[in-house]
């Protein structure tokens, strides 16, 4: 099913600041959280549907893309955030602090469903280029990369402990990460919660360290990872592949990757957004007598036939022979521009055939004057 328009969603227009994106972000998300409808499907997919919407558009960079391109431009299905393919938990650990901790937990529903909202880890994002060459741009393709990046420990599966007896639950917080306080004011008691202190929102403590990430459940690695690329992309367009980004301390969530475009410059076409330019060099004689071109395209070559008289800088248009648009609105062209080649150096008996040409009257540069007359002639008749 095609996704929502992300504005739409939220109920914002496409000028809304960030806070009015905010502020409608944190009622839908309390309109449809969860504990305020258990069992509802319905409500928990509009909750995540809300939470993929406001991490696009809370994000300049990503609302900038997915303003120009709309939800290909945000990687074709294959980057950015899904928040239909997060847990709730990791959509609290990204977005609950915009609630703040004094409300009992996410939106002032934590305590109705009995959720615990432990501090989850989130691994940095990496950056990486994708040279491609207008062959790749023009069809889409897949890259396969080699990345040096932290990975999760193959010998506690992340958690860090040594052993599955190698943690305990947190005294303080008895497991839910969170310590509340109330204290005596004029106004009354009042009650607030934040991070435990002693286990950092985890809720656990590790006894027993693994031996070999020494407590992290992150370790140095590298992982070769699979980049489909969408037909159309640009120079310095950037694409975010979800959780390919580094691996978090703890079991926590992984960072993106964010793959930045690099246009490999073809020797012979110019890329001008969708459309392509090629300068076409003739002689004289080819152009006054007519004749037929080879021209590049981006797939192999095709032949143009330029008509006698023909005049330089005249361009030749060759519909649908330049690059797709990304977001699917047919092609763009190939524009053959024509230029006419004067040789630097002559014979003498070349020389000699030109000083003939000049005396012809049909040669004589007053000619193209003269036609330039008749056309403006002809415009005046149509008016």
């Amino acid at each position: 099913m095609a996704k929502r328009d992300y504005y739409e969603v939220l109920g914002v227009s496409k000028s809304a600041s960030p806070e009015e994106i905010k502020k409608a972000y944190r009622k839908k998300a309390i309109q449809f959280h969860p504990d305020k409808n258990p069992g509802d499907k319905t409500a928990e997919e509009n909750f995540k549907e809300a939470a993929e919407a406001y991490e696009v558009l809370s994000n300049p960079e990503k609302r900038q893309r997915y303003d120009q391109f709309g939800h290909s431009g945000l990687g074709g299905g294959q980057g950015g955030f899904s928040g239909h393919d997060m847990s709730m938990d990791d959509i609290f650990s990204m977005f609950g602090d915009i609630f703040g901790g004094g409300f009992g937990g996410f939106g002032g529903f934590g305590s109705g469903g009995g959720r615990t909202h432990r501090r989850t880890n989130r691994g940095s994002n990496l950056r990486v280029k994708a040279s491609l060459t207008l062959k790749e741009i023009a069809h889409g393709t897949e890259k396969k990369i080699k990345v040096k990046k932290y990975v999760t420990c193959d010998s506690c599966h992340g958690s860090g402990a040594k052993g599955s007896d190698g943690y305990s639950t947190c005294s303080t917080c008895h497991g839910s990460g969170q310590v509340t306080r109330i204290s005596n004011t004029f106004l009354g008691q009042m009650q607030t919660t934040s991070t435990c202190p002693t286990c950092g929102g985890e809720g656990q403590i590790i006894t027993h360290k693994c031996d070999k990430c020494h407590g992290e459940g992150i370790v140095r690695g590298e992982e070769v990872i699979n980049i489909k690329i969408p037909a159309g992309v640009a120079e310095g367009m950037q694409l975010s592949v979800s959780g390919k980004g580094n691996a978090a301390r703890r079991g926590g969530v992984p960072g993106d990757l964010l793959v930045l475009i690099n246009e490999v410059k073809h020797q012979e076409l110019i890329r001008d957004e969708n459309d392509l330019i090629y300068n076409l060099y003739l002689s004289f004689p080819d152009l006054a007598l007519g004749t037929t071109s080879e021209i590049p395209t981006v797939d192999n070559k095709v032949k143009v036939k330029v008509d006698a008289g023909t005049q330089p800088e005249k361009i030749l248009r060759l519909r649908g022979k330049g690059l797709p648009d990304l977001n699917g609105y047919g092609k763009g062209d190939l524009l053959v521009r024509i230029h006419v080649w004067v040789p630097k150096k002559l014979s003498n008996d070349e020389k000699k055939q030109l000083e003939k040409l000049q005396e012809s009257d049909n040669f004589s540069a007053k000619n193209a004057a003269s036609e330039d007359r008749n056309f403006f002639d002809k415009v005046k008749d149509m008016f």
